[in-house]
């Protein structure tokens, strides 16, 4: 018997352009100088919309990887079988030039050509992007080995993604990773007890190979052809470029003892391992490994930016999908007053967050101005805080929208859900990040005084900025402890008071307006939906602009 037919049911969201549909992102690139790449992110997002790219998603999180210790004669491989949908998304990243596209082709937007590139490619599949992450931040790190460099270059910059578990000189290009963190350190790092002693006990120093016994508890994308990490040497805390194989041939000890059983993309494999004297080469100087390690870390924490902020795009895109279609007594979800207050606040939230990101992006263009570094080195951390942590209630908000649908693994939601955290995590929790602005403030200072400027001049335009500049300026002028206490809500203060600026600029006025009327109090934005003076046409223009309606 025919028991019910099958109606109102949402159909996927497939076949459509990631990059032309978002008109804040297009407007953005070509404001902060990447207009030169418009055309190759119109092709990027057209073939990143397809169902094959979600299939090949939902393939790479379905059949994770899985870690071999021995071969069938009990020979240590350590090796980490990969679904072939996880190759196809990193060749995807590699041709796109995600793994290095501002160090082949600096110039005028070079790291917002990347950036975007990366908002785009984050939408469909986050596993992937940790080794691209890596490899991309370790670039600048290895140029400070010359010798070395040398040896990497041409494998590093390739765009073609090789593989194979072969020593370096017999592939095409490489991938690098990271391991930084042990069992009782976590984020103290200063705390690692990894041991480099050199080779050649008369011939220490950069350059020179070490042999390196100790852990890591998070040692990122096992089969990476060389990681970076730190070990400590006889003057201190120092970086190791470490590879997979030696240069005779022979595997390098790095021996891994399992996968982590982690929350978010199931793609990508975590790994805990120990060095049973495993062949390192020192990169910068002896003892100085945090501070050379620490450009790696401002590109990371950029790539947590981007990525959250990616996952907020796509949630709500999913989102306002879903509301169009799917009716609920008697109306679309997309018409109904409270649903449409919702949508339009998360579609502000998003936008700001896009904003922000790309012009953060774009002070790593121009480093040596005193404004865009303090852009660089004050607000890269206070983004990662925010945005990160907004990516969290941002995706939760989104999957209730889907309602129960929302809350099972045949749909995307549950994977953005599940990834909206690991980006407050990685590369600095929350209280790290507040810490790390305070500092930059610190030494920052003639690039904090333009900040406030520039602040300042937009405050001009409208008075709940105004307001939010002055409270800002109060906090800033507390004693040190004080700072300490309330550093939370002191960077929430400078990034809504940053968003609200380039909102105000940027946006169209109408939600400028409703954004900074939304979070001109202390609990503004903390729940979506709580839009207060914006119309229902004014709401409706926002979200056309956020997911034009056919």
């Amino acid at each position: 018997m025919h028991t019910h037919d099958i109606t109102n049911q949402v159909p996927d969201l497939c076949d459509y352009n990631l990059y032309r549909s978002d008109a804040a992102l297009v407007e953005a690139v070509q404001r902060e100088g990447a207009h030169w790449h418009d055309c190759t992110l119109a092709s990027q997002g057209e073939a990143l919309g397809t169902a094959e790219m979600s299939e090949l998603a939902d393939l790479a999180n379905r059949h994770g990887p899985v870690l071999r210790t021995h071969d069938r004669t009990g020979h240590r491989i350590d090796v980490v079988d990969f679904h072939p949908a996880w190759h196809t998304l990193l060749d995807q990243l590699r041709r796109a030039g995600l793994h290095a596209l501002p160090w082949v082709q600096p110039g005028d937007g070079a790291h917002v050509a990347r950036a975007a590139g990366y908002f785009l490619h984050a939408q469909v599949e986050a596993g992937s992007l940790c080794p691209t992450t890596m490899t991309f931040a370790a670039i600048p790190v290895l140029q400070q080995e010359p010798a070395l460099f040398a040896q990497l270059r041409s494998r590093l910059f390739s765009r073609e993604h090789d593989g194979r578990d072969l020593p370096m000189t017999q592939k095409r290009s490489i991938l690098i990773g990271m391991g930084m963190t042990e069992k009782q350190g976590g984020s103290d790092v200063r705390s690692n007890t990894s041991i480099a002693t050199p080779a050649d006990p008369l011939d220490g120093g950069r350059g020179k190979a070490y042999l390196l016994c100790g852990h890591k508890w998070f040692f990122s994308a096992p089969m990476c052809d060389a990681h970076l990490m730190l070990a400590r040497t006889e003057n201190g805390l120092s970086c190791f470029f470490v590879p997979r194989w030696l240069p005779e041939g022979s595997r390098n000890p790095i021996l891994i003892q399992r996968l982590k059983d982690k929350l978010g993309n199931r793609s990508n494999s975590s790994s805990e391992v120990e060095f049973e004297d495993a062949m390192g080469i020192m990169v910068g100087e002896d003892g100085r490994g945090i501070a050379t390690i620490l450009e790696m870390a401002n590109h990371t924490r950029l790539d947590c930016i981007i990525g959250s902020a990616a996952l907020m795009r796509q949630a709500l895109v999913q989102a306002l999908h879903h509301a169009r279609h799917r009716n609920a007594f008697g109306r679309r979800l997309a018409e109904q007053s409270l649903m449409r207050t919702v949508l339009a606040d998360l579609a502000l939230e998003s936008e700001a967050a896009t904003l922000l990101m790309l012009r953060v992006a774009h002070a790593f263009d121009a480093p040596d101005d005193p404004l865009q570094r303090a852009w660089k080195r004050i607000i890269t951390p206070a983004a990662k805080f925010w945005i990160c942590k907004r990516a969290l209630e941002f995706t939760g908000e989104c999957m209730e929208v889907w309602g129960g649908n929302g809350y099972v693994e045949t749909g995307p939601m549950a994977r953005l859900y599940r990834e909206a955290p690991v980006n407050s995590i990685w590369e600095g929790s929350g209280n790290v990040m507040c810490l790390d602005v305070l500092r930059a403030m610190s030494r920052e200072t003639e690039g904090l005084a333009r900040l406030l400027m520039e602040l300042d001049d937009a405050a001009m335009a409208h008075p709940a900025l105004a307001l939010r500049v002055h409270a800002l300026k109060q906090m800033l002028a507390a004693g040190e402890e004080e700072q300490q206490a309330g550093a939370r809500r002191l960077v929430q203060q400078l990034v809504l008071a940053l968003q609200g600026m380039l909102m105000l600029r940027h946006a169209p006025a109408g939600s400028a307006d409703a954004f900074l009327a939304s979070r001109a109090d202390s609990d503004g934005g903390r729940v979506y939906g709580t839009l207060n003076g914006t119309s229902a046409a004014a709401q409706q223009a926002i979200l056309q602009r956020a997911w034009p309606e056919a």
